[in-house]
């Protein structure tokens, strides 16, 4: 079967051919549908080789979805030719975090070396995966995979983020959405849908802007010093009850830490290597720094219930597993405008 693998560090990924993969017991084989492209994907590929842990040669894709192919011995919850997609941060299912759904958080995934599917495990940017367990399912049903399979990471992680801070987000409230891109359009859809707080989104890029004003935002602002002194005043200068940045790189959460009021939130959720000093005289009174990680199955679920109701929908640019590669050079290039998925 054709699969897109980085095989080599600093080398762009390519399509190979690799032999069919068949289910072990407790495991589900699943036909691909479609799998969305992430810019971890490109911060894996960039790693120099005394930090890549995620093994050689590597089938990319830690957004899945797919039909139901094959089931190994004792597999129950899941029937043939069902469709589904996967949640992708996998655990042990045993811990006291994953007894609770939270397998993002899994206390015993290093101990056992359990790596999500293209993030140490072959992924989804093949003709077929693997999945390791049924647990790790969730029913698509009338859902179309190629436009919904992206929430589950660029839906479920900005959900798992904004729905930690929904007390903050009360009538009257400010939020503030750093990046419209793959993450942040979503995730401005997201505090639409389930709070009245107002938008503020940021970015450097004016069709991106663009975007985050068709999505819902109520204000799209260019992300630079002078976005600080705009979101002062549209908030009487109390500043930003929560401040979510999807992009994370040292620019954006030396921003987030000045836009942020007493008491808000700030969730570092992309991975651009920036961080927020923390200390009495480095932010506003009593304001929460995280940088959450992925989300529950559950969260899953309701993300996946709110496309269902149409409160949510991914921008999306398709290419075919064969142009995988450019979708991957397009995201680099910064030209996609939401997500891009690959359609095997």
């Amino acid at each position: 079967m054709k699969a897109l693998q980085y095989r080599s560090i600093g080398a762009k990924p390519e399509v190979v051919e690799i032999p069919k993969p068949a289910p072990k017991a407790g495991e589900v084989l699943l036909k691909v549908t479609a799998a969305g492209v992430c810019h971890s994907d490109e911060f894996i590929m960039s790693l120099p080789k005394e930090k890549y842990v995620y093994g050689l040669p590597l089938t990319l894709g830690h957004e899945g979805a797919g039909v139901v192919a094959e089931l190994g011995a004792g597999v129950t919850g899941v029937s043939v030719g069902e469709s589904v997609a996967v949640y992708g941060p996998w655990g042990c299912g045993l811990c006291h975090n994953c007894a609770q759904g939270m397998e993002n958080y899994c206390l015993r995934a290093q101990e056992l070396k359990i790596m999500p599917p293209g993030l140490g495990s072959p992924g989804a940017m093949a003709e077929y995966m693997i999945v390791d367990s049924s647990r790790h399912l969730v029913p698509l049903r009338d859902l179309d995979p190629v436009k919904n399979v992206s929430l589950t990471d660029a839906g479920l992680t900005p959900y798992h983020a904004i729905k930690t801070s929904l007390p903050k987000l009360v009538p009257g409230s400010t939020s503030v959405v750093i990046g419209a891109g793959g993450l942040g359009h979503v995730g401005i859809q997201l505090v639409r849908a389930l709070s009245s707080s107002t938008i503020v989104a940021l970015d450097v890029n004016e069709e991106k802007l663009a975007l985050a004003r068709e999505v819902g935002a109520d204000h799209a602002l260019l992300s630079n010093d002078a976005a600080v002194g705009a979101i002062r005043d549209l908030t009487g200068g109390r500043g930003a009850n929560a401040v979510f940045d999807f992009v994370g790189a040292p620019p954006t959460t030396k921003l987030a830490a000045k836009v942020a009021g007493v008491l808000a939130d700030i969730r570092i959720v992309g991975i651009g290597g920036g961080s927020v000093p923390v200390g009495f005289f480095d932010l506003a009174y009593e304001v929460s720094v995280s940088s959450p990680y992925w989300g529950t199955r559950s969260e899953l679920i309701e993300v996946l219930e709110l496309a269902r109701k149409g409160a949510v929908k991914v921008e999306i640019e398709t290419y075919s597993l064969d142009d995988a590669p450019r979708a991957y050079e397009r995201l680099h290039e910064g030209k996609i405008r939401g997500r891009a998925v690959i359609v095997p």
